[in-house]
């Protein structure tokens, strides 16, 4: 969540933008926000966002570029999780005329379910301003060292066709999805999430993005590496102490009747019985490797085995 506020208080920073842009954005904005309600045999325009910095510069940009005056309103709301705040943005005065304006009603008075013609046919500035503005409006973003995810949920499905079709003019390849009942546009790949990130005018954030994801990873393989040689220390603990029984069991059944090898072998398995094979030939006088360690302790093992068995044998 905190990485969401910085890319959207990032984005809702940018003032650089051509009018054209800025109107693809206001557009994409309302639409993906709310877009248009019949209130009173009237038309309102009534958008909401998680963000005051989102909701603050499309009030701007309302007054500034197109000369209508909006209200934005702080809201609460319960939800399983608690209370969240949303911001609600108004346009009574003036709707139809802003609505005709940004294109969201087309010269019939019909209101347009996707994205504008003039936003989807526009220059390269209006596509990445309408991606923007979906962001501010309805976008999400995984906290790094989390599953990769970049999520904008749409008002409807053609508004969702059309911004994957603009995202193809970005080269962005963007799934649609449909959960329960909202339509969504979602990137998995991490770095086409970070080219997003900068192609919308989030470079800052992209970089943070990169930054935490790398450490996030890195931090995950040393807790794999970590897990993966406790698991192996547990492994060869449990080993030493069945071979330690083993060979207790193998000195009752033989008795004095040890080769002397042998018998030193099992003696370093029972004196040192956390060590692992490698360490008890260090121990060793003189020290062995591994292999003949281990083939000492074997062929013990296999000698109270043999003489156990001919035992038995031989009481029957």
């Amino acid at each position: 969540m905190a990485l969401l506020n910085d890319v959207k208080r990032e984005l809702a920073g940018i003032e650089t933008d051509p009018p054209v842009a800025k109107m693809a954005q206001v557009a994409t904005m309302l639409r993906f926000g709310g877009g248009l309600r019949p209130v009173n045999n009237k038309v309102v325009i009534h958008a909401q966002f998680d963000s005051i910095e989102a909701a603050e510069w499309l009030k701007n940009a309302i007054s500034h570029h197109f000369q209508r005056e909006a209200k934005v309103t702080k809201v609460s709301r319960q939800t399983p999780s608690g209370t969240v705040q949303r911001y609600e943005m108004l346009v009574d005065r003036g709707a139809t005329a802003l609505a005709l304006q940004t294109g969201l009603l087309d010269r019939r008075m019909h209101v347009v379910v996707g994205l504008p013609a003039e936003v989807i046919s526009g220059n390269i500035s209006q596509i990445k301003a309408a991606w923007r503005g979906a962001f501010l409006a309805r976008g999400t973003i995984s906290d790094p060292g989390k599953a990769s995810y970049l999520e904008i949920v749409c008002p409807t499905h053609e508004s969702a066709v059309a911004l994957q079709g603009a995202g193809r003019r970005l080269g962005i390849t963007a799934q649609t999805r449909k959960v329960r009942s909202s339509e969504r546009i979602t990137l998995r790949d991490a770095d086409a999430i970070e080219r997003v990130l900068n192609l919308i005018g989030a470079p800052r954030a992209a970089r943070e993005w990169t930054g935490k994801r790398a450490d996030g990873e890195a931090r995950g393989k040393a807790n794999r590496l970590a897990n993966f040689d406790d698991a192996n220390m547990r492994r060869s603990a449990k080993a030493a102490a069945e071979a330690t029984q083993k060979v207790l069991h193998a000195f009752e059944v033989l008795g004095d009747d040890i080769p002397e090898n042998l018998k030193a072998a099992g003696d370093l398995r029972v004196w040192h019985t956390d060590a692992s094979l490698e360490e008890l030939g260090h121990l060793a006088n003189p020290p062995i490797t591994k292999d003949a360690i281990a083939g000492r302790i074997r062929r013990l093992l296999q000698l109270a085995a043999k003489t156990e068995k001919e035992r038995e044998q031989g009481t029957k």
